[in-house]
């Protein structure tokens, strides 16, 4: 098994999560052609992390997208289902408390954190409605959700020339700079069949959280969700 399949078995999403952890950061920045860097910017903007907050941080890896808020002097946990991407990430940055947990059944108490956040992640989780629901479980009742993730593009020219990018031009250049090129091709599948950005808004109202908002970048190839727990 060379990369994981559409059904998103746990164990095979993170099995396939584990050859690319060595060299995950660098084929982001090169596929992405550096706006992946922009786009954690902005998550880091909607998520807002102040000091003493608690901050919780799904799929992050290798925890590159844990330091924004780690510098703000929030308390941040890293949590991941890849013990391949945790080890990694603990050689880079051994100060954080990274945490290895399944988003469908998340390892900490209900109202605990802040906020929660996790970006470009919840594409790859088998149940994501089960996800938005611990999501929402372990966030303190004015907590913040913020959701960072491949979307559809609002340009119907734009969003075919992306396709076609997706699914001939990634390929090759993964197979050039990846650990597991094949892995690249889910990861492209997946997007191509994730919701767009109203059904996702869905999803989220649906898993209980309110005020549900979402603001579009690069053109929509990616898109930010809000949503907040109510009092």
């Amino acid at each position: 098994m060379t990369r994981a399949s559409l059904n998103k078995q746990p164990h095979e999403v993170a099995s396939m999560f584990d050859r690319v952890a060595e060299r995950y950061d660098l084929t982001n920045d090169v596929l992405s052609l550096g706006q992946d860097r922009r786009w954690r910017k902005e998550v880091s903007r909607a998520v807002d992390a102040r000091p003493a907050q608690k901050v919780l941080d799904l799929a992050a890896g290798t925890a590159t997208s844990s330091l924004p808020f780690a510098r703000t002097g929030a308390y941040v946990v890293p949590c991941d289902f890849s013990l391949g991407m945790l080890q990694v990430g603990k050689r880079k940055h051994p100060w954080l408390p990274l945490t290895a947990g399944d988003a469908t059944k998340l390892p900490f108490k209900d109202d605990t954190f802040d906020a929660v956040t996790i970006s470009f992640g919840l594409r790859n989780v088998q149940d994501f409605d089960s996800a938005l629901r611990e999501m929402h479980r372990v966030t303190r009742p004015g907590g913040r959700v913020v959701i960072c993730e491949f979307s559809r593009p609002t340009w119907a020219p734009f969003r075919q020339v992306y396709t076609e990018y997706l699914m001939r031009a990634l390929p090759p250049v993964a197979r050039a700079v990846s650990s597991n090129p094949d892995a690249y091709v889910y990861l492209a599948e997946s997007i191509r069949a994730w919701p767009d950005q109203p059904a996702l808004a869905g999803h989220l109202r649906k898993a209980g959280w309110s005020k549900v908002a979402w603001r579009n970048l690069t053109g929509g190839i990616v898109t930010l969700h809000r949503g907040f727990k109510e009092n």
